[in-house]
């Protein structure tokens, strides 16, 4: 997501974050309904060791080729010692698995159960290379055009998976706790934030209301994290599937997996395709029904709010 404000934002330091502390950690079994509970009340917490180190390795294996071929971001956004690496789906199995992973699922139900149903909106490896300056806070519901979205609101459910430990030192993400109940277009310091360190496997789970930004990497080696977020489906995904996955690719895919990609009514009306067939009949004929919102064939890719 590429931030140009479009007017002058005000410094401000919310009560709250005068003393900071440091995120929560959960264990690996926690239930989803406490994470989601800590997302809620603070806008972020983190479970550990949550990812099989096996698991991290394939993703890391699969997407190798594809990290060095990407390019340093183009500004101070993006990072012009960061890279970013998308179509997670396309290009690697094994981080199907993390897109698929049942915590992250069953959270993102919770946290956004007020919508009718959820899906993919984005797959990214972020590597932050040594000597990257801090990203600037920021809020990722930004990227729908600034829209002042209710307090309290929430139109995303955000992970990333550290494929690297996280250390103060190396670029860890860095959350300003409680802001997600914040106003909009604020300014935060570094002295409001605090970092998510993690040990690689673990996962940090974040809103996209909760003000958040990539931390300076002091160091020569580089940080990697994987984010995988996912957004109330009757609104638009920042990473298009559909173009990032080819149709050979998505023919291929679990209809678990598809549904949550996006081939799948948004709401009650939004998506269908010509007349009134469900979208994934455009990749798996005779899976899906007829009409504006039928409920079939729906999987934990795109959940009722029930």
């Amino acid at each position: 997501m590429r931030v140009t404000t479009p007017h002058q934002l005000h410094p401000v330091t919310p009560a709250e974050n005068d003393h900071p502390v440091p995120i929560t950690h959960l264990p690996p079994d926690a239930p989803p309904e406490a994470v989601a509970d800590l997302v809620g009340a603070h806008g972020a917490v983190i479970v550990d060791d949550v990812a099989p180190l096996e698991l991290m390795d394939r993703v890391a294996a699969e997407l190798a080729p594809y990290m060095e071929a990407t390019p340093n971001g183009p500004d101070a956004f993006s990072g012009t010692l960061t890279r970013r690496t998308g179509a997670l789906v396309a290009r690697s199995a094994a981080a199907r698995e993390l897109v698929q992973h049942p915590l992250a699922l069953a959270t993102t139900r919770l946290v956004l159960g007020h919508a009718t149903n959820f899906q993919l909106h984005l797959t990214q490896v972020i590597a932050i290379g040594g000597g990257e300056v801090a990203q600037p806070i920021h809020r990722d519901q930004w990227a729908f055009d600034f829209f002042p979205f209710p307090r309290g609101y929430d139109v995303q459910c955000n992970t990333i998976w550290a494929q690297t430990d996280f250390t103060e030192e190396n670029g860890a993400t860095r959350v300003v706790l409680g802001s997600n109940t914040a106003d909009d277009t604020l300014t935060f310091g570094p002295g409001d934030t605090e970092p998510a360190t993690m040990r690689r496997g673990s996962v940090l789970f974040y809103s996209g209301s909760v003000y958040h930004g990539g931390g300076a990497n002091q160091t020569e080696r580089t940080r990697i994290g994987i984010n995988i977020t996912y957004n109330v489906a009757w609104l638009r995904q920042e990473e298009n599937q559909y173009l990032s996955v080819p149709r050979q690719v998505a023919e291929t895919l679990p209809t678990e997996l598809l549904r949550l990609m996006g081939y799948e009514r948004g709401a009650y009306a939004l998506g269908y395709i010509d007349d009134l067939r469900d979208p994934i009949e455009a990749v798996r004929s005779g899976v899906g029904g007829v009409g504006f919102w039928a409920g079939d064939g729906r999987t934990d890719g795109a959940v009722d709010s029930a």
